[in-house]
């Protein structure tokens, strides 16, 4: 398992440059660095050799902020959003080899942290799977989109095959399900919404389960687990894992923190502990007043409308209105809307207006280290914390998943599941091939 991570760190400067222009402008690469454009293409042409003292801010760039070491099974990052879920897995020993995520600001912030050194797509309907590496686990948050069943009882009425390809073409799942076909990882990890176990009215999730079950031939199992064990934020989301050949997994391995998260874990301390972060500054916190940034306050018209939205809500018997929090307390679920109005979760602030999260709060109220970067604006920082995942509770999913993975990788495809109808390793193996053909068509 060598050749998960590099050998050895380049330390030679023309040769980082050359590699980061692989996934970086000229342009993107010389305000990374806080240099002129000249200077990058003057470094390029060999007009002027790059300085030894810009190798260190080049390895950063090119290695990122975050250092994985693990070596015992490598992972693809479908969906990547931030890296949540990498970050979880890489707890475990895995090494992200490939990754995808469409969203240029997230990219911005995947690539700040975990680097430029392994590839990352962009669409990941437009990536052809040969062109994935290797992998031992497939890692996916997938989008939750409705699947059409049209057509498929017809073509079993005709004794027509059928297969994932049919049923979920034009969904983002299928694309999940066609790299697990190609590639034949030991085990997957999914996460999505609770929700989709009753999306569609149950359609979508079942259609899911024959896709990996029997179409794919993996022993699976899902459950739903609540963030709030790890983090003190509620949010319920399903893990659907999957393994190549048969194991005893079971969801009964999991363990939670003896004691339940609290917010005060979270919020900026203004007793005089908050610690200093370079790459923050004060952009969220005033060291010198020990408070939270004045911006993250309300407007006083921003605080009348919700008042007044509740108010409203509340007289028709809705349960619609803003989450008012103080230390003590768990959360609301962050959500991507979140740099809206801050209503869900609203920091009290004693007879003051209240507050929203500041993004390094919201950072860490998905369990993100402090040593996370955040490169972006706050309105899609925003975004991204409430589109991610709960970092520790992954991580703990990965740690009872791991001596599995590493059984079924020693076992290879000699552990490969029979079906119920008791075909053959040849005819499933025939019937996986046809079907990533035919996705191949697409």
């Amino acid at each position: 398992m060598s050749n998960l991570i590099p050998s050895k760190t380049i330390d030679d400067a023309d040769e980082l440059i050359a590699k980061l222009r692989e996934s970086m402008t000229r342009r993107q690469l010389a305000e990374s660095l806080g240099l002129s454009t000249s200077t990058v293409e003057r470094w390029e042409s060999g007009k002027v050799q790059c300085k030894p003292a810009y190798v260190p801010a080049l390895q950063e760039l090119y290695y990122g902020t975050t250092h994985e070491t693990g070596t015992d099974f490598r992972t693809i990052d479908l969906f990547a959003g931030i890296g949540g879920i990498r970050r979880g897995f890489a707890s475990a020993g895995g090494h992200a080899v490939f990754s995808s995520e469409w969203n240029e600001f997230s990219t911005r912030t995947y690539r700040t942290n975990y680097g430029f050194a392994e590839t990352m797509a962009g669409d990941i309907t437009q990536v052809d799977a040969n062109d994935i590496p290797d992998c031992d686990v497939v890692l996916a948050g997938f989008p939750c989109q409705p699947f059409s069943l049209a057509g498929v009882s017809k073509k079993r009425s005709l004794g027509r095959e059928t297969g994932f390809r049919d049923k979920t073409q034009g969904t983002l799942f299928f694309d999940v399900a066609r790299i697990i076909a190609a590639k034949r990882p030991a085990a997957f990890l999914l996460e999505n919404v609770k929700n989709l176990t009753s999306h569609d009215r149950g359609r979508t999730f079942k259609v899911i389960l024959d896709a990996l079950q029997n179409e794919l031939g993996y022993e699976v199992h899902w459950k739903v687990v609540d963030g709030q064990h790890f983090v003190p934020q509620h949010r319920e989301r399903i893990y659907i894992v999957g393994f190549r050949s048969k194991t005893d997994f079971t969801w009964d391995d999991l363990k939670f923190p003896d004691h339940q998260p609290v917010l005060a874990d979270i919020l900026h301390k203004t007793d005089g502990t908050e610690p200093y972060l370079p790459w923050d500054g004060d952009k969220y916190f005033d060291f010198e007043r020990q408070k939270v940034q004045d911006k993250y306050t309300l407007t006083p018209r921003l605080w009348q409308y919700l008042q007044d939205y509740r108010k409203k809500h509340e007289a028709l018997g809705h349960g619609f209105g803003y989450g008012l929090v103080t230390p003590d307390m768990v959360s609301r679920t962050l959500s991507a809307r979140y740099h809206k109005d801050g209503s869900e979760i609203l920091v009290a602030q004693g007879d003051e207006r209240p507050r929203r999260l500041t993004p390094r709060e919201c950072a860490r109220l998905m369990g993100y280290p402090d040593d996370f970067r955040i490169p972006v604006s706050d309105t899609q920082a925003y975004r991204q914390f409430g589109n991610s995942v709960v970092v520790p509770a992954i991580a703990e999913v990965a740690r009872i998943m791991r001596p599995h993975i590493l059984k079924v990788m020693a076992e290879g495809d000699q552990g490969m599941i029979l079906d119920d109808t008791g075909k053959s390793v040849d005819e499933i193996q025939k019937a996986r091939e046809l079907a990533v053909a035919g996705a191949g068509e697409n």
